[in-house]
């Protein structure tokens, strides 16, 4: 069964990319939302069965040379569990969706092909056995992405937006690589099973209660690493690989600074912003971390260093989703700022807090995605909330379910991100490591930002009055019930997901529940210290989440003027937000006009003035001088050639002459 919920993309994405011409647009369609349904079915069947412990399904050999033996193998836990749902369920419902959103397109079938794939490469992601399998998966779905991201490659943006989400990401995927490497050195293999086994008799040998504290102080030790002409003893070298491993999830997940391409990926179809941010490419990084759990348990500062930038992240990607006015930019916002608040559980080992909020996000994130799908497929394309306005009545469905979604996003009491949200801020303020306390403050001051900008969201685009023109409100429709359906289903989980599923993911089930697939060392004693923090910090995150509801309301009902003076009297906070941090303006001065102008120099002077002037071009140049010269003797007059011959006959008699005198 495992086998077939991995095969079942890979077969959509063969039938619909190579004879999706032959077949047709509609039975590409069917084929591949099929064979997604049927692998999201089996992917429920198999979640709600369970797995005892871990279990190792080998499907062929795949690479042996020396002491490197990789197996193409499915490593079935509930971890793996988890995301077999999370990604096939989002994934089959997106396709569904798919077929009303691109109905008009001509390319449909390459559409469905792309994205069969990109489910393909996450399943392999999340079902690797060892680090190898999980590149390959990992680098996966960087190519789909780019494939997706610019589907309608006739736009030059969209080009330039894959060509950039595919360059940052391979920065991170230079340091993800380096780290298994380095794993590989340290223990010998790439096999999850071997790296983890060596993890814990490494936290024997280093001694100690807390595996985590005995790593940073086992400075002793012998080197077992040499990295950057450094010799490092254990604690140095699993900081390093950890910190390496780190920054191939920072690019994947959009944390600060590798962040750039996200906000730009928005120039794919919207079908793709809700496949790409809320249920596989983003989260991949998440994933990537608690499953290398036993790993970063060994250095202290990495997850320290994880903390820090998660909740850096939080805060920073909520303050640009304040001003933005593009619908689907302040979800993608949205997006990276939850990513943050995953990043802070990690960071303080509340790794099920962490898969929890992935879990929940899903549904919720990918609600508010296609609900944007929704109304811009209503305002014929329409993406910039300042000319929409008074959809509430036009739209009713989509309405309420973006109502839905946002609710969840916000934390509202009982939905699904009031469970996993507040979870992770809990242990944010239980956390042991220097910044936990910085993250709590952090996904606080964030949970206030979200709540604010997802009901400017909301009021911006259904309440008040039209501010689109007569001909598009004419014309406002609600979507077709293909498109609709995956709509309710999403609603369903992003009210329930929490409720039901708490207990399991962070209750009373949490050992029996996830049987070893997470840490749970002695040294992992957050979920129970989060369960004991002060009412004020159970209550912070919702009253955070009703301030920032009050003053939207206050902004874009009450008072609609009001967000505009605030934006005048700050104007140089407003551009710094609306510029997003001039992060882009940053890369452009440091990295592209100056690989510009390396590239320039090398061109006009190394090339030009230099080899191509003492080279070839030098060579040739002094040959035609000589040649020139030469040719200038050839006049055709008979004077100059008489005059010539008799030079010649001079020289000869006189060289005759010297000669017979020697």
């Amino acid at each position: 069964m495992y086998t077939l919920i991995v095969l079942l993309p890979l077969i959509g994405f063969l039938v619909a990319g190579l004879f999706g011409n032959a077949i047709g647009a509609k039975n590409s369609e069917y084929v591949t939302s099929g064979l997604l349904i049927v692998a999201a079915v089996l992917s429920w069947i198999a979640f709600l069965i369970g797995v005892d412990g871990v279990e190792s399904i080998k499907v062929l050999q795949w690479i042996k040379a020396g002491t490197l033996d990789v197996s193409w193998s499915l490593r079935i836990d509930r971890l793996t569990l988890v995301m077999l749902v999370v990604v096939n369920t989002v994934s089959a419902l997106v396709h569904v969706y798919s077929i009303g959103y691109m109905h008009h397109d001509d390319s449909r079938p390459r559409f469905f092909a792309y994205l069969s794939l990109f489910t393909f490469a996450m399943l392999t992601l999340v079902t690797a056995d060892n680090l190898v399998q999980m590149f390959f998966g990992w680098e996966g779905v960087g190519l789909a992405s780019y494939l997706l991201i610019g589907f309608w490659y006739q736009k030059p943006s969209a080009n330039a937006a894959a060509m950039k989400a595919f360059v940052v990401n391979r920065v991170g995927d230079f340091g993800f690589a380096l780290g298994i490497f380095g794993l590989f050195v340290v223990f010998g293999s790439v096999n999850l099973t071997d790296i983890f086994a060596g993890a814990g008799q490494m936290v024997a040998q280093l001694g100690g209660e807390h595996g985590a504290a005995a790593g940073e102080a086992a400075h002793t030790a012998q080197p077992i690493l040499q990295f950057a002409g450094y010799s490092l003893s254990a604690s140095g070298a699993m900081t390093a690989i950890c910190l390496l491993l780190f920054m191939g999830a920072m690019g994947k997940s959009a944390q600060i600074g590798l962040h750039t391409w996200l906000p730009d990926a928005m120039e794919g179809p919207t079908p793709v912003s809700a496949l790409i941010h809320a249920a596989t490419m983003v989260t991949a990084g998440v994933f990537m971390l608690a499953r290398m759990s036993p790993v970063f348990e060994l250095s202290h500062s990495a997850l320290t260093f994880v903390t820090f930038i998660g909740a850096t992240t939080a805060f920073f990607a909520a303050t640009v989703g304040l001003v933005q006015n593009d619908i689907k930019r302040v979800i993608a916002y949205s997006t990276c700022s939850q990513l943050g608040y995953m990043f802070v559980a990690l960071g303080v080992g509340a790794y099920g807090a962490a898969v929890f909020h992935l879990f929940t996000h899903a549904f919720f994130k990918a609600l508010l995605f296609l609900g944007a799908g929704s109304v811009i497929h209503a305002v014929d394309g329409e993406q910039d909330m300042r000319h929409m306005g008074g959809l509430r009545k036009h739209i009713p469905v989509t309405y309420w379910t973006m109502m839905i979604g946002t609710l969840a996003l916000t934390g509202f009491p009982f939905t699904a991100g009031y469970y996993s949200k507040d979870a992770i801020i809990e242990s944010a303020f239980a956390g042991e490591n220097a910044f936990a306390m910085y993250g709590y403050i952090m996904t606080v001051i964030a949970a206030a930002l979200t709540s604010f900008y997802s009901w400017r969201l909301v009021f911006l685009t259904f309440h008040g009055k039209p501010r689109a023109s007569h001909e598009v409100m004419h014309h406002v429709h609600e979507s077709p019930q293909v498109m609709l359906v995956p709509l309710y289903i999403l609603s369903a989980g992003a009210l329930l997901a929490g409720i039901v599923f708490y207990p399991f993911f962070l209750g009373g089930s949490y050992d029996t529940f996830w049987n070893g697939a997470l840490f749970s060392g002695p040294q992992n004693h957050i979920l129970h210290e989060s369960h004991e923090v002060p009412g004020l910090v159970v209550w912070s995150p919702t009253i955070a989440m009703a301030l920032g509801f009050i003053v939207a309301y206050i902004f874009y009902v009450r008072s609609p003027e009001k967000p505009a003076q605030l934006a005048a009297r700050n104007s140089g906070l407003y551009q710094f937000l609306l510029n997003k941090w001039y992060f882009d303006e940053l890369y452009d001065f440091l990295f592209v006009r100056s690989a510009k102008w390396l590239g320039r120099f090398l061109w006009k002077k190394g090339d030009g003035a230099v080899i191509d002037r003492l080279g070839p071009d030098g060579v040739s140049a002094r040959v035609l001088d000589v040649t020139n010269r030469v040719v200038q003797l050839q006049t055709g007059y008979l004077y100059h050639y008489a005059f010539v011959m008799l030079i010649g006959v001079a020289a000869l008699v006189t060289f005759m002459m010297f000669g017979g005198m020697r």
